[in-house]
């Protein structure tokens, strides 16, 4: 069972637009729909949800160090996509978080990012088959 869509309240929509419309764009999700407070992107049947909620409480910004969620994992289709997606990153509001975080088993390559409001995101590619 896939997840149907992941809402993720922001305080500035159009920062937040900037890192993850782009981060989107190139993992190959499509901006279906647009509103004031918000925006929508779906691949395969899962939406990422962007808003600027105006039922936010005032002052109480993310963090991932807190409870509740701390990061979202993206597939990347390779290594050299993965590597790609790093280096062009910082262009787009986000920093390379160093260091293996969340160590995953072998068999795959990860790097993590985190974009001005403190939302992390992994991005996980299989590595090349060797032969």
């Amino acid at each position: 069972m896939a997840i149907h869509h992941l809402q993720i309240w922001v305080p500035d929509l159009g920062r937040a637009e900037r890192s993850w419309g782009w981060l989107l764009d190139e993992l190959g999700f499509v901006l279906t729909r647009t509103w004031v407070h918000g925006r929508v992107w779906r691949k395969h049947g899962t939406g990422i949800v962007i808003e600027q909620s105006p039922d936010m409480v005032p002052g109480m910004l993310h963090s991932r160090l807190r409870p509740g969620m701390n990061h979202v994992a993206f597939h990347v289709d390779d290594a050299a996509s993965l590597e790609a997606l790093v280096a062009a990153a910082p262009g787009h509001g986000w920093t390379s978080l160093e260091g293996d975080r969340h160590p995953l088993p072998s068999g795959s390559t990860t790097a993590y990012i985190e974009d001005a409001d403190g939302f992390e995101v992994e991005l996980v590619a299989p590595e090349a088959a060797s032969g």
